[in-house]
């Protein structure tokens, strides 16, 4: 078997799709992307596949890994580990469906028999998350996800920390004590800001806080951390297994967030689940992505004894033109019961995505993040 053609395909809302056919048939699908720069990544994907695997065998996906991220003197980053992560995922889809198993049977069996998945609730700058946070939890939801604050100064002011406090507590009292509730800071608060936020905010008792600083300041993180007893969360931006060594060895966090799509795809992700078991901290992928991504996560998931809970974009603020269920053949392969997204048994990624919808929609995708400005007029961290 050989890897003959491959086809990549910008589509709604703001995603990019990878499919690799072979020889005998097989195809297998990909989601490499950089939210906001498809097109960059899109080249990265295009050289790698021409260099190194048109007309190659696919299943020694190990091999092919190691020659996409090693053949380059220069590395890592996100536009070459989205590409290769991409790329990792359609030849782990052609790897099952050869052996006609699921990826996760293939990398040592499950450990879980299902996946509690979160949602998110409030957008970029959260209003009304009360509301919206009832509504997922009436809708079987036991897990929810919220932005903290929009853009903040360097130092704000006390009421800039009243509100993100006021929202959570809403968020609290509206679903009770029984439903997790995340805050993500998104890497828009400073470091003296982060401080007095999570401790400001740990009497309503956050699942974890996502991304306290930016990954330039992860030395940070054990001051924060100092500051309050609620869960640290971290790493959709890191992209190897070298990037979340440094702070696995701080002790400073709880959970890591690598992206399936990202962080060198299942092959990197996994090594990565297993490194953080090592040292006592939880697994929960980033992916505020498409159905291919999130069947990828699915995969590591299902064979990391440490995996925490799945993010997963359905009805996600992103999400204006399409969404994740719309490019599936078979929807329900994604049927959430109770907060809970059951193993897929199909081979391969589990999935099988609907070429004729994705041919129908494909085009330049124009999405980017907005560009904030404080009153100033500086640039602000979105």
């Amino acid at each position: 078997m050989e890897i003959v053609d491959y086809d990549l395909y910008e589509v709604p809302p703001r995603w990019l799709f990878l499919r690799v056919e072979t020889d005998t048939g097989l195809v297998g699908w990909g989601e490499p992307v950089v939210e906001g720069r498809a097109h960059t990544v899109r080249a990265a994907v295009e050289e790698l596949m021409d260099a190194y695997l048109v007309g190659e065998d696919p299943l020694p996906v190990e091999d092919h890994w190691q020659t996409m991220y090693r053949g380059g003197f220069y590395r890592g980053g996100p536009v070459l580990m989205s590409a290769i992560a991409g790329i990792d995922q359609a030849l782990w889809d052609i790897r099952g469906k050869h052996f006609d198993a699921p990826a996760y049977e293939l990398l040592g069996g499950p450990v879980r028999e299902k996946v509690q998945v979160y949602q998110w609730v409030g957008g970029d700058r959260p209003d009304d998350v009360a509301d919206a946070a009832r509504e997922k939890v009436d809708a079987g939801y036991d897990a929810l996800k919220m932005n903290a604050t929009a853009e903040l100064r360097r130092v704000d002011s006390p009421s800039a920390v009243d509100d993100a406090v006021e929202r959570l507590r809403t968020v609290r009292e509206a679903v009770g004590r029984d439903v997790d509730v995340a805050v993500d800071f998104h890497g828009r608060v400073s470091k003296p800001m982060a401080k007095r936020l999570v401790a400001e905010l740990e009497p309503y008792k956050p699942f974890f806080v996502e991304e306290p600083v930016l990954p330039e300041h992860l030395d940070a993180l054990p001051a924060i951390q100092a500051q309050t007893s609620t869960p640290i969360a971290t790493g959709e931006r890191l992209y190897t297994r070298g990037d979340f060594r440094d702070v696995l060895e701080s002790g400073a966090v709880d959970v890591v967030q690598p992206d399936l799509s990202h962080a060198g795809g299942i092959t990197e992700v996994a090594k990565i689940a297993a490194m953080a078991e090592t040292y006592d901290v939880a697994l929960a992928p980033h992916c505020p992505l498409g159905p291919i991504a999130l069947a990828a996560c699915v995969q590591v998931d299902a064979i990391a004894q440490n995996a925490l809970i799945q993010e997963q974009s359905l009805d996600i603020h992103y999400n204006e033109d399409a969404d994740v269920l719309d490019y599936l053949a078979d929807p329900s392969v994604f049927a959430f019961e109770d907060g809970y997204l059951p193993l897929p048994d199909g081979p391969g990624l589990g999935v099988e995505i609907d070429r004729d919808v994705v041919e129908d929609r494909a085009g330049a995708v124009d999405w980017h993040n907005p560009v904030w400005r404080l009153e100033d007029g500086s640039v602000a961290e979105w």
